[in-house]
């Protein structure tokens, strides 16, 4: 039990700051004149409550030493312990949810999914809509967080590739660790800010700017509208959102070495010039085939395109058009689009660029390998080294993410989803990106009438794509618990 105090008291804290959180909330509701604001006060308690139980019953003199099976289990029961007390205000709110459903929808917040089973936002109260976008807020800078710092010390899926501090100091991009979450924290805030201010700027009011900066910039995804950006009817703001929906996909150690001036810069990381290099060919095959099937001028299919190719690409998931009409062709690209993934260290899902560049690298080394036998290839990533435990790694990462998608997909099926809800929506829900394929889950449609187990399963899902499948999975090996 000793071994866990560490863990269930940094919980405690990291529930505190939840019930802090709620207030943010509670205040709109209390501006507005609506009665809400008793649900997140209530929340709120709880949260803190708990959080306080937790810290003083676990509190030492000295914490001992965190090591790597600590920082697995934390990993994991951060995201789920947050998401059961981020789920009170949509279970009291008067939506008529069920726990399943409020644990759903707060799951698809901190993982920034943006799948939802809210119908009815054009009329809901401000509290819950800034609930929905606060959580997106935080669960996209946690992921940052969690992604720079504690994955690459894990050695999860290749992750090792990006330690931000090694034995050379050289290239050391912040000394300590508190000065590199400074540094994120400030450059997150400051996107999210330039965001909220583009948006109102464009037409937005300043409720509705705030809520989707902080879905935009956090690739989630959540509206304040039914009708997601289709909504606003904007060309101009769907400019916008395609500025900031790439700016939170790019690796944001990229942003920190450009503000320093160390390291690769973002124009020069690899990752950045494949994965903007990747969507600009995407959304011009888009365009072309909508503008031929849709008789569309070449510049409003172009507009259209790039949104949504954008969009998916990012896993935020906002949609302009139900773009589910458009045939099997479009369907085939969105769905590979959700595999696709942003970059490693940003706020997007999926299975990530890097990922793909590895891959592929190996598969160019082996082939060479066959026609020249005694030739030594080395394979580089951004001028280091990649070594034969990375390319092992991030093998395994993606034959056991092929395995996940098509247990979830069964699993869907199971609930007697067809073939294509059941398969897009295991694989938004493992990439994170919100919206699936098809009448239910398409972009047209909610999850809220799927089967409470159904939404269970997806939940699962967002956690497991969302830590990078083995922060969760290790968790279930016998030898993890013989400490």
């Amino acid at each position: 039990m000793r071994a866990f105090r560490p863990v269930l008291y940094i919980l405690g804290l990291l529930l505190c700051g939840l019930g802090v959180f709620m207030l943010v909330p509670m205040a709109a509701d209390l501006v507005a004149a609506n009665g809400d604001w008793k649900v997140f006060a209530a929340s709120a308690a709880a949260s803190v409550f708990a959080g306080v139980q937790l810290v003083f019953t676990n509190r030492q003199r000295s914490m001992g030493q965190f090591g790597v099976r600590q920082a697995f289990l934390l990993t994991t029961l951060s995201w789920a312990l947050l998401t059961a007390f981020a789920a009170l205000p949509f279970l009291f709110f008067g939506g008529g949810l069920s726990y399943a459903e409020a644990y759903f929808e707060a799951m698809s917040g901190l993982t920034t999914t943006g799948a939802t089973v809210i119908v009815g936002l054009d009329a809901a109260p401000p509290g819950i809509l800034l609930w929905r976008a606060l959580l997106q807020g935080i669960g996209g800078i946690g992921i940052v967080v969690v992604a720079i710092l504690i994955l690459p010390l894990l050695r999860i899926g290749g992750m090792q590739l990006f330690r931000a501090e090694s034995s050379d100091k050289s290239e050391k991009t912040v000394a300590r660790s508190i000065e590199l979450v400074r540094y994120l924290i400030v450059i997150y805030v400051t996107l999210i800010a330039s965001c909220a201010l583009a948006y109102w700027i464009g037409g937005m009011t300043a409720f509705e700017a705030v809520c989707h900066a902080l879905t935009t910039v956090a690739t989630g995804g959540f509206s304040t509208s039914d009708a997601s950006f289709a909504h606003f009817d904007s060309p101009g703001l769907e400019w916008v959102a395609v500025v900031f929906m790439l700016a939170g996909a790019l690796p944001f150690i990229a942003y920190v070495n450009t503000v320093r001036r160390v390291g690769n810069p973002l124009w020069r990381d690899s990752q950045s010039r494949v994965y903007v290099a990747s969507l600009i060919v995407v959304a011009a095959v888009f365009a072309l085939s909508i503008a031929s099937s849709l008789g569309l001028p070449l510049s409003e299919a172009l507009r259209i395109a790039v949104f949504n190719t954008v969009s998916i690409a990012t896993t935020t998931g906002y949609t302009t058009v139900d773009y589910a009409e458009w045939g099997g062709f479009v369907g085939t690209i969105i769905l590979l689009l959700t595999l696709f993934g942003g970059c490693t260290g940003s706020t997007a899902g999926g299975i990530k660029v890097f990922r793909h560049q590895i891959m592929w690298g190996a598969a160019k080394s082996y082939l060479t390998h066959l026609v020249s036998p005694n030739l030594m290839t080395v394979q580089r990533y951004d001028g280091r080294v990649v070594s034969d435990e990375i390319v092992r790694s991030v093998l395994v990462f993606l034959v056991i993410y092929v395995g996940a998608l098509v247990a979830t997909a069964l699993g869907l099926a199971a609930f007697g989803l067809d073939i294509v809800t059941s398969f897009s929506g295991a694989a938004t829900a493992l990439g994170n990106v919100g919206p699936g394929l098809g009448e239910i889950i398409g972009p047209a449609g909610t999850y809220a009438s799927l089967h409470d187990g159904a939404k269970w399963l997806l939940a699962a899902a967002m956690l497991l794509g969302r830590l990078e499948l083995f922060s969760v999975l290790v968790l279930f090996n016998r030898q993890f618990w013989r400490w």
